[in-house]
């Protein structure tokens, strides 16, 4: 049995703009961000007042431009500017629209004539692709550039709109002060990743967002002493709620990442405490913990302290810093939370992480519930669970199967409004009153929520059986020499029955420093098939894998790491 806790006391806020006023009058001369104005410079700080006064200047510089009650899109990578731009926009009268960098061009013009947008703010790197697709978009009245210094004639400077802002502020104008936010209007247009069909723009407001905050800072407990290491790109909806909002309310640090490769230099650097990733990003970190130690010859040693200290907590003493302290150390010295999301994680690395002294959570979310959906909390946790619902947010089983398995269904106040010029597919979305997540699961007797899969991943068998093809890959990406996996459904027409396949990456990296560097094809798929072997071993015939099919290249995903299973199906 499962302890249960009492929730812990937030603040309330009633909108976004009302979180920040409320923010800057408890903490005005803290740091809220960490930046490095070049790569490789040190962090400098920017306070809740400079940042407050940054949202001022833009917000009325936009209102001037004529930019109300209309749409302005942002792209780039983490960065202060994006969060002022996020902030102007919400607390104005416009719609923000956050767009992923990460997209071909083709695909972000696409998207914004989608949206209709008629302003982009866009980092300097991505100015020539701006400039591509200038013909393309006819209506886009405003093309605004982060990193310019002064306006030339085709482009507003960022920089240059701040100093409008301020000028108008200084003289008194006061229209974005006054601006009255209407929390359950339509303020945020999100498109979906698209990892089993193609992107959906998904409207939330700012009352979705902030009883998302509330509900998530009421399970695990966040304050003004956390500094928060920005890795995922904040367009995500799971970086932006979780990873920049949530510090502006708690009255956290944000430090920006340099980059995947700078995570521990930049971990350590900014002292960080906390850090949002995917599974994806931990399972490596993971993996490299455990290989570095087999390297030095220490894995036995490690596995023995872990067993050690696990002993001594039951009996209150806990050395985990101590008998792990060079573990502490690769990860900046100050790391004590670790938060995943955006798929299930292998229960093996959350307790592996907890075991080692760094506390380790999951949480469960979808763009269309401002994202999270369950958590699971600082002191009332299940590693192979997705977490309890929050505590305003109905949820429910549809349609259960034999097991109890059935599509994850939600009722709240952080539910979206609906998709975007879309009323065929949010009818669908909320039939019967309820949101339908489009995942599979189960909600165990002490009330956490379990992921089995997604709704339209899952293989059918002829006699009925469902695989969640996710629970194979799980176990095939715990062996070190794979790198990821695919388990996808081949139906065979002589006899009418689907049979599994794997598609896998071997992790040649890994496999060379082991092997040799001239390990060849036929040994690397040999490894790979003995990996099948081992997880077709424990489980029952019908989820047994027939083919193994080895790829050289890693799939496509999404920024947050996820494989766009629908690419794989298309081909």
């Amino acid at each position: 049995m499962v302890k249960q806790y009492p929730l812990n006391e937030v603040r309330k806020i009633r909108d976004l703009k009302d979180m920040l006023a409320q923010s800057m009058e408890l903490y005005p001369q803290k740091n809220l961000f960490l930046v490095k104005k070049k790569h490789g410079e040190p962090y400098e700080g920017i306070t809740f007042a400079t940042f407050n006064q940054n949202v001022r200047e833009l917000g009325t510089a936009f209102l001037s431009m004529g930019l109300g009650e209309k749409k302005i899109a942002v792209i780039g990578e983490n960065r202060y500017e994006w969060a002022v731009t996020y902030l102007a926009v919400m607390n104005g009268t416009s719609m923000i629209v956050p767009m992923d960098k990460e997209l071909p061009a083709e695909d972000i013009c696409n998207l914004l004539k989608m949206a209709d947008a008629s302003a982009i703010v866009y980092s300097g790197k991505l100015a020539s692709v701006m400039e591509r697709m200038r013909e393309e978009l006819p209506g886009m009245e405003y093309w605004i550039n982060m990193d310019l210094e002064a306006d030339t004639d085709t482009e507003k400077s960022f920089c240059a709109l701040l100093d409008l802002g301020k000028s108008m502020l200084d003289g008194g104008d006061d229209t974005f002060d006054k601006v009255e936010i209407d929390p359950e209007q339509a303020r945020v247009l999100l498109f979906t990743s698209g990892t089993t069909s193609f992107p959906k723009g998904v409207l939330l407001c700012h009352k979705n967002i902030v009883t998302n905050l509330m509900d998530m800072c009421s399970m695990t407990y966040i304050d003004e002493k956390d500094i928060f290491l920005s890795v995922l790109p904040l367009h995500h909806t799971y970086e932006c709620t979780c990873g920049f909002l949530c510090e502006v309310y708690r009255g956290s640090t944000i430090a920006y990442c340099e980059g995947l490769k700078h995570i521990l230099p930049n971990m350590k650097e900014a002292q960080a405490t906390m850090m949002l990733g995917v599974p994806a990003l931990f399972e490596t970190m993971y993996k490299r913990v455990w290989a570095a130690a087999k390297k030095n010859g220490i894995d036995g040693k490690l596995r023995t302290g872990m067993k050690l200290s696990n002993a001594l907590r039951c009996i209150g003493i806990d050395l985990r810093r101590k008998i792990f302290a060079k573990v502490h150390e690769n990860f900046g010295g100050h790391m004590r939370l670790l938060v995943c999301g955006a798929a299930a994680v292998d229960p093996e690395v959350s307790k592996g992480f907890r075991d080692m002294g760094i506390a380790f959570l999951q949480g469960y979310g979808i763009t269309e519930c401002s994202p999270i959906v369950a958590l699971n909390r600082d002191r009332c946790f299940k590693d192979e669970a997705a977490g309890l619902p929050l505590p305003t947010l109905a949820v429910e089983i549809l349609d259960k199967d034999d097991e109890g398995i059935g599509e994850i269904v939600c009722k709240g106040d952080n539910v979206m409004l609906g998709y975007y010029n879309n009323e065929e597919a949010t009818a669908e979305a909320f039939e019967g009153g309820w949101f339908h997540t489009g995942d599979l699961g189960y909600i165990d007797a002490q009330g956490f929520v379990h992921i089995t899969g997604r709704k339209k991943n899952v293989i059918v068998t002829k006699n009925g059986k469902n695989i969640f093809p996710e629970e194979l890959e799980t176990l095939l990406n715990r062996d070190p020499n794979v790198l990821e996996s695919l388990v996808v459904g081949e139906f065979n027409p002589e006899d009418g029955e689907t049979y599994l396949c794997a598609q896998m990456v071997p992790n040649y990296d890994y496999i060379r420093e082991n092997e040799g560097k001239d390990v060849s094809d036929d040994r690397i798929r040999e490894m790979m098939e003995s990996v099948v072997r081992v997880v077709n071993e424990r489980n029952p015939l019908y989820k047994y894998i027939r083919r193994v099919e080895v790829r050289e290249t890693e799939f496509v995903k999404t920024t947050t790491k996820k494989i766009k299973r629908y690419v794989v199906n298309k081909k």
